[in-house]
Protein backbone atom coordinates (compact mmCIF):
# COMPACT_ATOMS: atom_id res chain seq x y z
CA UNK A 1 0.00 0.00 0.00
CA UNK A 2 1.36 3.18 -0.63
CA UNK A 3 1.91 6.00 1.73
CA UNK A 4 0.18 9.39 1.42
CA UNK A 5 1.19 13.67 2.49
CA UNK A 6 -1.45 15.89 2.90
CA UNK A 7 -0.08 18.91 1.98
CA UNK A 8 -2.58 22.41 2.15
CA UNK A 9 -2.43 26.01 2.04
CA UNK A 10 -4.86 27.88 4.24
CA UNK A 11 -5.35 31.53 5.89
CA UNK A 12 -8.66 32.01 7.94
CA UNK A 13 -10.05 29.21 7.50
CA UNK A 14 -11.83 28.04 10.95
CA UNK A 15 -15.41 27.54 9.61
CA UNK A 16 -14.39 24.68 7.36
CA UNK A 17 -10.92 23.30 8.40
CA UNK A 18 -11.94 20.83 10.74
CA UNK A 19 -14.71 19.81 8.13
CA UNK A 20 -12.19 18.99 5.59
CA UNK A 21 -9.24 17.25 7.88
CA UNK A 22 -12.12 14.92 9.49
CA UNK A 23 -12.96 13.37 5.98
CA UNK A 24 -9.29 13.09 5.06
CA UNK A 25 -7.37 12.11 8.29
CA UNK A 26 -7.74 8.49 7.99
CA UNK A 27 -6.88 8.28 4.33
CA UNK A 28 -3.26 9.60 4.59
CA UNK A 29 -0.52 9.29 6.64
CA UNK A 30 1.26 12.66 7.02
CA UNK A 31 -1.19 16.17 7.15
CA UNK A 32 1.09 19.05 6.33
CA UNK A 33 -0.18 22.68 6.45
CA UNK A 34 1.13 26.04 5.75
CA UNK A 35 -1.02 29.00 7.05
CA UNK A 36 -0.37 32.21 5.08
CA UNK A 37 -0.98 34.84 7.61
CA UNK A 38 -5.06 33.57 9.19
CA UNK A 39 -5.90 35.72 11.86
CA UNK A 40 -8.30 33.68 12.79
CA UNK A 41 -8.31 29.85 15.13
CA UNK A 42 -7.10 28.13 11.40
CA UNK A 43 -3.51 27.34 13.08
CA UNK A 44 -5.18 26.13 16.76
CA UNK A 45 -7.32 24.12 14.88
CA UNK A 46 -4.85 22.59 12.73
CA UNK A 47 -3.11 21.46 15.82
CA UNK A 48 -5.42 19.17 16.60
CA UNK A 49 -4.92 16.98 13.70
CA UNK A 50 -0.95 17.42 12.73
CA UNK A 51 2.49 19.22 14.11
CA UNK A 52 3.97 19.75 10.83
CA UNK A 53 2.37 23.48 10.49
CA UNK A 54 4.71 25.72 8.76
CA UNK A 55 4.22 29.73 7.83
CA UNK A 56 4.55 31.14 4.42
CA UNK A 57 4.69 34.74 3.76
CA UNK A 58 1.95 35.66 1.35
CA UNK A 59 3.22 36.61 -2.12
CA UNK A 60 0.59 37.22 -3.92
CA UNK A 61 0.80 33.63 -6.09
CA UNK A 62 -1.31 30.42 -5.42
CA UNK A 63 2.04 28.34 -7.04
CA UNK A 64 4.34 29.86 -4.60
CA UNK A 65 2.33 28.79 -1.47
CA UNK A 66 1.73 25.25 -2.76
CA UNK A 67 4.97 24.58 -3.93
CA UNK A 68 6.64 25.39 -0.40
CA UNK A 69 4.01 23.46 1.08
CA UNK A 70 5.04 20.29 -1.45
CA UNK A 71 8.46 20.79 -0.25
CA UNK A 72 7.86 19.40 3.11
CA UNK A 73 6.04 16.29 1.96
CA UNK A 74 7.76 12.96 3.09
CA UNK A 75 5.58 10.51 2.20
CA UNK A 76 5.61 8.18 -1.60
CA UNK A 77 2.48 10.23 -3.01
CA UNK A 78 1.83 13.69 -1.67
CA UNK A 79 -2.16 15.10 -1.82
CA UNK A 80 -3.64 18.49 -1.98
CA UNK A 81 -6.86 19.80 -0.71
CA UNK A 82 -8.21 23.23 -0.20
CA UNK A 83 -10.12 24.05 3.15
CA UNK A 84 -13.43 23.92 1.56
CA UNK A 85 -12.98 20.74 0.47
CA UNK A 86 -14.30 17.53 1.55
CA UNK A 87 -14.02 13.97 0.66
CA UNK A 88 -17.83 12.04 0.87
CA UNK A 89 -18.57 8.82 2.32
CA UNK A 90 -18.50 7.34 -0.65
CA UNK A 91 -15.71 8.85 -2.07
CA UNK A 92 -14.04 7.86 0.63
CA UNK A 93 -13.91 4.33 0.34
CA UNK A 94 -12.68 5.04 -3.50
CA UNK A 95 -10.18 6.45 -2.36
CA UNK A 96 -9.09 4.09 0.07
CA UNK A 97 -9.17 1.14 -2.33
CA UNK A 98 -7.53 2.83 -4.65
CA UNK A 99 -4.39 3.27 -1.73
CA UNK A 100 -4.70 -0.09 -1.68
CA UNK A 101 -3.92 -1.05 -5.31
CA UNK A 102 -2.47 1.79 -7.24
CA UNK A 103 0.59 0.99 -8.76
CA UNK A 104 3.31 2.46 -7.60
CA UNK A 105 4.95 3.33 -11.37
CA UNK A 106 2.00 5.67 -11.54
CA UNK A 107 3.20 9.65 -11.25
CA UNK A 108 -0.32 11.09 -11.30
CA UNK A 109 -3.74 10.12 -10.62
CA UNK A 110 -6.27 12.44 -11.66
CA UNK A 111 -10.38 12.79 -9.68
CA UNK A 112 -13.19 14.63 -10.21
CA UNK A 113 -13.16 17.89 -8.60
CA UNK A 114 -17.25 18.38 -8.03
CA UNK A 115 -16.89 21.87 -7.70
CA UNK A 116 -20.35 22.85 -6.82
CA UNK A 117 -23.73 20.93 -5.48
CA UNK A 118 -27.08 22.05 -5.30
CA UNK A 119 -29.42 22.36 -2.86
CA UNK A 120 -31.08 18.36 -3.94
CA UNK A 121 -27.37 16.95 -4.06
CA UNK A 122 -26.81 17.10 -7.72
CA UNK A 123 -23.45 17.69 -8.94
CA UNK A 124 -23.52 21.86 -10.56
CA UNK A 125 -20.22 21.85 -11.91
CA UNK A 126 -17.11 18.86 -12.39
CA UNK A 127 -14.14 18.92 -13.71
CA UNK A 128 -11.09 16.56 -13.33
CA UNK A 129 -7.75 17.59 -12.07
CA UNK A 130 -4.30 15.80 -11.26
CA UNK A 131 -4.93 15.37 -7.58
CA UNK A 132 -2.26 12.40 -6.44
CA UNK A 133 1.43 12.83 -7.35
CA UNK A 134 4.55 11.16 -6.67
CA UNK A 135 6.31 13.25 -4.23
CA UNK A 136 9.83 11.89 -6.03
CA UNK A 137 8.75 14.11 -9.20
CA UNK A 138 8.90 16.78 -7.73
CA UNK A 139 5.99 18.41 -9.78
CA UNK A 140 5.68 21.72 -9.65
CA UNK A 141 2.67 24.15 -9.50
CA UNK A 142 2.26 27.32 -12.15
CA UNK A 143 0.54 30.12 -12.32
CA UNK A 144 -0.06 33.12 -9.72
CA UNK A 145 -4.23 32.05 -9.50
CA UNK A 146 -6.10 29.90 -11.05
CA UNK A 147 -3.27 27.52 -10.92
CA UNK A 148 -2.22 24.01 -12.25
CA UNK A 149 -0.11 21.44 -11.13
CA UNK A 150 2.50 20.19 -14.16
CA UNK A 151 2.60 16.61 -14.19
CA UNK A 152 3.67 14.31 -16.86
CA UNK A 153 4.52 10.49 -17.23
CA UNK A 154 2.03 7.75 -15.97
CA UNK A 155 -1.00 9.45 -15.63
CA UNK A 156 -4.34 7.54 -14.66
CA UNK A 157 -7.56 8.55 -14.24
CA UNK A 158 -9.90 7.78 -11.13
CA UNK A 159 -13.88 7.87 -10.46
CA UNK A 160 -12.90 9.35 -7.03
CA UNK A 161 -14.21 12.73 -6.57
CA UNK A 162 -13.07 15.52 -4.22
CA UNK A 163 -16.16 18.13 -3.57
CA UNK A 164 -16.07 21.54 -2.64
CA UNK A 165 -18.59 22.79 -0.04
CA UNK A 166 -17.51 26.65 0.27
CA UNK A 167 -19.58 28.53 2.55
CA UNK A 168 -18.52 32.01 1.13
CA UNK A 169 -17.19 33.54 -1.76
CA UNK A 170 -14.13 35.62 -1.50
CA UNK A 171 -15.27 38.45 -4.00
CA UNK A 172 -12.30 40.28 -5.91
CA UNK A 173 -9.41 38.48 -4.48
CA UNK A 174 -8.29 36.57 -7.25
CA UNK A 175 -9.35 40.07 -9.88
CA UNK A 176 -7.28 41.68 -7.70
CA UNK A 177 -4.28 39.64 -8.48
CA UNK A 178 -4.88 39.55 -12.26
CA UNK A 179 -4.80 43.26 -12.05
CA UNK A 180 -1.62 43.41 -10.29
CA UNK A 181 -0.13 41.64 -12.99
CA UNK A 182 -1.26 44.01 -15.63
CA UNK A 183 -0.35 46.93 -13.37
CA UNK A 184 3.41 44.97 -13.66
CA UNK A 185 3.41 44.47 -17.33
CA UNK A 186 3.40 40.82 -17.07
CA UNK A 187 2.83 39.06 -20.48
CA UNK A 188 -0.85 37.25 -20.23
CA UNK A 189 -0.84 33.41 -21.69
CA UNK A 190 -4.00 32.46 -23.15
CA UNK A 191 -5.08 30.42 -20.35
CA UNK A 192 -4.26 34.06 -18.28
CA UNK A 193 -6.76 35.47 -20.60
CA UNK A 194 -9.55 32.93 -20.34
CA UNK A 195 -9.83 33.22 -16.24
CA UNK A 196 -9.42 37.03 -15.96
CA UNK A 197 -12.49 37.15 -18.28
CA UNK A 198 -14.16 34.70 -16.04
CA UNK A 199 -13.39 36.97 -12.69
CA UNK A 200 -14.50 40.16 -14.90
CA UNK A 201 -17.88 38.20 -15.54
CA UNK A 202 -18.33 37.30 -12.22
CA UNK A 203 -17.60 40.74 -11.08
CA UNK A 204 -20.28 41.89 -13.20
CA UNK A 205 -17.77 43.74 -16.21
CA UNK A 206 -19.11 42.00 -18.82
CA UNK A 207 -17.59 44.33 -21.42
CA UNK A 208 -13.77 43.90 -20.32
CA UNK A 209 -14.82 40.16 -20.12
CA UNK A 210 -15.92 40.05 -23.53
CA UNK A 211 -12.54 41.47 -24.52
CA UNK A 212 -10.75 39.27 -22.18
CA UNK A 213 -12.41 36.19 -24.23
CA UNK A 214 -11.47 37.85 -27.12
CA UNK A 215 -8.17 38.14 -26.43
CA UNK A 216 -7.89 34.56 -25.54
CA UNK A 217 -9.48 33.21 -28.95
CA UNK A 218 -7.05 36.00 -30.83
CA UNK A 219 -3.74 33.42 -29.89
CA UNK A 220 -4.25 30.34 -31.54
CA UNK A 221 -1.88 28.65 -28.80
CA UNK A 222 -3.74 27.82 -25.86
CA UNK A 223 -5.68 24.57 -24.42
CA UNK A 224 -8.89 23.84 -27.15
CA UNK A 225 -11.46 23.57 -24.25
CA UNK A 226 -10.94 26.96 -22.74
CA UNK A 227 -11.30 28.56 -26.37
CA UNK A 228 -14.68 26.51 -26.15
CA UNK A 229 -15.74 27.88 -23.20
CA UNK A 230 -14.38 31.57 -24.04
CA UNK A 231 -17.54 31.53 -26.62
CA UNK A 232 -19.81 30.21 -24.05
CA UNK A 233 -18.94 32.85 -21.69
CA UNK A 234 -19.20 35.20 -24.11
CA UNK A 235 -22.46 34.61 -24.87
CA UNK A 236 -23.03 34.89 -20.74
CA UNK A 237 -21.72 38.42 -20.79
CA UNK A 238 -23.73 39.02 -24.36
CA UNK A 239 -27.36 37.72 -22.59
CA UNK A 240 -26.18 40.03 -19.42
CA UNK A 241 -25.64 43.40 -21.88
CA UNK A 242 -29.22 42.22 -23.83
CA UNK A 243 -27.65 41.62 -27.27
CA UNK A 244 -29.17 38.07 -28.32
CA UNK A 245 -27.50 38.42 -31.88
CA UNK A 246 -23.88 38.10 -30.53
CA UNK A 247 -25.08 35.66 -27.91
CA UNK A 248 -26.39 33.43 -29.83
CA UNK A 249 -23.20 33.94 -32.72
CA UNK A 250 -20.67 32.95 -29.67
CA UNK A 251 -22.67 30.45 -28.86
CA UNK A 252 -22.60 28.78 -32.35
CA UNK A 253 -18.99 29.60 -32.73
CA UNK A 254 -18.11 27.40 -29.84
CA UNK A 255 -18.38 24.68 -32.54
CA UNK A 256 -15.65 26.01 -34.53
CA UNK A 257 -13.21 24.80 -32.02
CA UNK A 258 -15.07 21.10 -31.15
CA UNK A 259 -18.00 18.67 -30.66
CA UNK A 260 -21.16 20.95 -29.97
CA UNK A 261 -21.41 20.70 -25.81
CA UNK A 262 -24.95 20.92 -24.38
CA UNK A 263 -23.82 23.76 -21.98
CA UNK A 264 -23.57 25.85 -25.33
CA UNK A 265 -26.97 23.86 -27.15
CA UNK A 266 -28.80 24.68 -24.09
CA UNK A 267 -28.54 28.37 -24.24
CA UNK A 268 -28.99 28.42 -27.78
CA UNK A 269 -32.51 26.63 -26.80
CA UNK A 270 -33.03 29.70 -24.28
CA UNK A 271 -32.34 32.12 -26.79
CA UNK A 272 -35.35 30.54 -28.70
CA UNK A 273 -37.37 30.02 -25.59
CA UNK A 274 -37.07 33.64 -25.08
CA UNK A 275 -38.20 34.35 -29.34
CA UNK A 276 -41.05 32.32 -28.39
CA UNK A 277 -40.42 29.98 -30.71
CA UNK A 278 -40.77 27.20 -28.71
CA UNK A 279 -40.35 24.25 -32.18
CA UNK A 280 -36.78 25.77 -32.51
CA UNK A 281 -36.38 25.96 -28.83
CA UNK A 282 -37.25 22.21 -28.28
CA UNK A 283 -34.62 21.16 -30.93
CA UNK A 284 -32.00 22.30 -29.49
CA UNK A 285 -33.20 21.41 -25.61
CA UNK A 286 -33.73 17.63 -27.41
CA UNK A 287 -30.67 17.87 -28.43
CA UNK A 288 -28.94 19.08 -25.22
CA UNK A 289 -30.30 15.85 -23.56
CA UNK A 290 -27.98 13.68 -26.08
CA UNK A 291 -24.34 15.19 -25.25
CA UNK A 292 -23.40 14.25 -21.89
CA UNK A 293 -19.58 15.25 -21.12
CA UNK A 294 -17.63 11.99 -21.73
CA UNK A 295 -15.86 10.60 -18.51
CA UNK A 296 -13.04 11.27 -19.21
CA UNK A 297 -13.31 15.32 -19.97
CA UNK A 298 -10.95 17.43 -17.94
CA UNK A 299 -12.76 20.56 -18.97
CA UNK A 300 -15.93 22.03 -17.09
CA UNK A 301 -19.00 20.01 -17.22
CA UNK A 302 -22.18 21.26 -16.14
CA UNK A 303 -24.68 18.52 -15.53
CA UNK A 304 -27.62 20.67 -15.21
CA UNK A 305 -27.72 21.26 -18.69
CA UNK A 306 -28.23 17.74 -20.09
CA UNK A 307 -30.58 16.62 -17.20
CA UNK A 308 -32.93 18.55 -15.83
CA UNK A 309 -32.85 21.87 -17.06
CA UNK A 310 -33.90 21.05 -20.60
CA UNK A 311 -36.41 19.14 -19.46
CA UNK A 312 -37.96 21.30 -17.44
CA UNK A 313 -37.69 24.12 -20.36
CA UNK A 314 -39.18 21.57 -23.13
CA UNK A 315 -41.85 21.08 -19.93
CA UNK A 316 -43.25 24.63 -20.75
CA UNK A 317 -42.43 24.94 -24.35
CA UNK A 318 -45.07 21.77 -24.33
CA UNK A 319 -47.31 23.60 -22.42
CA UNK A 320 -47.50 26.56 -24.19
CA UNK A 321 -47.84 24.60 -27.63
CA UNK A 322 -50.63 22.95 -25.87
CA UNK A 323 -48.97 19.17 -26.04
CA UNK A 324 -50.11 18.44 -22.36
CA UNK A 325 -48.67 15.10 -22.43
CA UNK A 326 -45.68 15.59 -23.89
CA UNK A 327 -45.02 18.30 -20.96
CA UNK A 328 -45.98 15.88 -18.20
CA UNK A 329 -43.12 13.98 -19.56
CA UNK A 330 -40.45 16.23 -20.05
CA UNK A 331 -41.36 17.47 -16.32
CA UNK A 332 -41.42 13.98 -14.79
CA UNK A 333 -37.90 13.85 -16.25
CA UNK A 334 -36.78 17.01 -14.92
CA UNK A 335 -38.28 15.81 -11.46
CA UNK A 336 -35.99 12.56 -11.43
CA UNK A 337 -33.55 14.84 -10.53
CA UNK A 338 -35.05 17.60 -8.07
CA UNK A 339 -38.08 15.51 -6.79
CA UNK A 340 -38.17 18.27 -3.57
CA UNK A 341 -38.31 21.25 -6.64
CA UNK A 342 -41.39 23.44 -6.09
CA UNK A 343 -41.61 24.53 -9.54
CA UNK A 344 -41.27 21.06 -10.98
CA UNK A 345 -43.83 20.02 -7.95
CA UNK A 346 -45.98 22.70 -9.15
CA UNK A 347 -46.01 21.66 -12.88
CA UNK A 348 -46.91 18.10 -11.93
CA UNK A 349 -50.27 19.12 -10.00
CA UNK A 350 -50.91 21.81 -12.89
CA UNK A 351 -50.90 18.87 -15.56
CA UNK A 352 -52.33 16.35 -13.93
CA UNK A 353 -55.35 18.61 -13.92
CA UNK A 354 -54.91 19.25 -17.23
CA UNK A 355 -54.97 15.82 -18.29
CA UNK A 356 -57.43 14.60 -15.89
CA UNK A 357 -59.81 17.45 -17.97
CA UNK A 358 -59.20 16.96 -21.12
CA UNK A 359 -59.64 12.89 -20.14
CA UNK A 360 -63.30 13.91 -19.26
CA UNK A 361 -64.11 15.70 -22.10
CA UNK A 362 -62.95 12.88 -24.31
CA UNK A 363 -65.36 10.43 -22.27
CA UNK A 364 -68.13 12.12 -22.98
CA UNK A 365 -70.89 11.22 -24.72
Amino acid sequence: MITISLCMIVKDEEEVLARCLDSVKDIVDEIIIVDTGSTDRTVEIAKRYTDRIYHFPWTGSFSEARNHAFSYATMQYTLYLDADDVILEEDRKKFLELKKTLDPAVDSVSMYYNAGLDDHGNVTLRYRRNRLVKTSRRFQWRGDVHNYLEVSGYIINSDVAISHMKTRHKVGRNLQIYEKKIARGDVFTPRDYFYYGNELRENGRYQEAIEAYENNLKLTEGWIEDKIYACIYMADCYRHLGNMQKELTSLYRSFEYGKPRAEAVSRIGYCYFRKQDYRTAIFWYDLATRLPAESEQWSFSFPAYWTWYPHLHMCICYYRLGDYKKAYYHNEEARKYRPNDRHILQNKSLLEEKLQLKSDSEQQP
